[in-house]
């Protein structure tokens, strides 16, 4: 099965750990096999956390990986005055126009803590849906109204079919935040239509956000992402069985290059936390699993 184009697409928000080494990886042995291009799409728009040194930190671990890049920027200066979500933010203001047009957003108010508060599992019940907020009010976030949403079909590579629900941890989702900056499943969404990206690798814990993505997709009328694959891989755990996060220091790329580390060592750590039983030491290796 042949595809044009996957995407490597981080967040500039920490050093990249082993975690996100291990989806890119994944990416790259995919486009390798379907004959895909990759293309490099740094997600900034949480700017309390960017930080350039984050983004430096994606080149050189890619160049570290020895992932190569087909599409996309290739150094900090080319990211920053070309390739940012800055320069896209009209693309985001049209669609959310779209849906400010076709009413089957909501605005919201409500705060993370009055969220809990409201709920114990911290999920989004759709308590503002009926204050009918004013969608100009200030500091109020736009939801999606999911209530009427239907099964959602999704590829799953190579070539399965599934069909699902939204899940209650993506219902309501956001598309605008509470300081005017369209919401990652908005921006994801139409980068990756602008781009014309059909294969997408992420981990489960993304799952959802590829449902609620499907979703917002029909209610834009973006076909083509219907059309999309994914691949949704499991996720490297730490020492404490929990996903890998930018704020564990030690698993970082940058922090097994400054003790000493060279490229074969992190492949073959990287094969520990994965419970390959064979040594693990290039790209060559790590194919041959995936």
């Amino acid at each position: 099965m042949n595809f044009s184009l996957t995407r490597i697409a981080p967040t500039p928000s920490g050093f990249l750990h082993l975690g996100n080494v291990y989806s890119f990886l994944i990416t790259k042995a995919l486009a390798e096999k379907t004959g895909a291009k990759i293309l490099l799409r740094i997600d900034d728009l949480d700017r309390e956390r960017y930080r350039p040194e984050y983004v430096q930190d994606i080149f050189d671990t890619l160049d570290f990986m020895e992932i190569k890049i087909d599409q996309g920027p290739k150094n900090l200066r080319e990211f920053e005055t070309e390739w940012s979500q800055l320069h896209r933010m009209d693309h985001y203001a049209v669609a959310l126009n779209t849906l400010r047009e076709t009413k089957t957003i909501f605005a919201c108010d409500c705060s993370r803590k009055k969220i809990l508060q409201l709920d114990s599992s911290g999920y989004y019940l759709g308590q503002c849906l009926d204050r009918r907020l004013s969608l100009d009010k200030s500091e109020a976030a736009w939801r999606m109204n999911t209530m009427e949403s239907e099964f959602i079909t999704l590829t799953e590579y190579p070539d399965r079919k599934v069909n699902a629900l939204i899940p209650q941890d993506a219902a309501f989702y956001l598309v605008r935040k509470k300081d005017g900056l369209p919401a990652y499943q908005l921006t994801s969404l139409i980068d990756d239509c602008h781009f014309g990206t059909d294969l997408i690798v992420r981990g489960k814990d993304l799952y959802s956000s590829t449902l609620a993505q499907l979703d917002l997709a029909e209610k834009l009328g973006l076909a083509s992402f219907s059309k999309t694959t994914f691949l949704h891989h499991s996720l490297i755990k730490g020492q404490n069985q929990e996903k890998l996060s930018k704020s564990e220091g030690a698993t970082s790329i940058q922090f097994l290059r400054k003790e000493g580390k060279k490229l074969k060592d992190v492949f073959g750590i990287l094969g520990k936390l994965i419970g390959r039983q064979e040594p693990m030491d290039s790209f060559e290796d790590f194919q041959k699993w995936t």
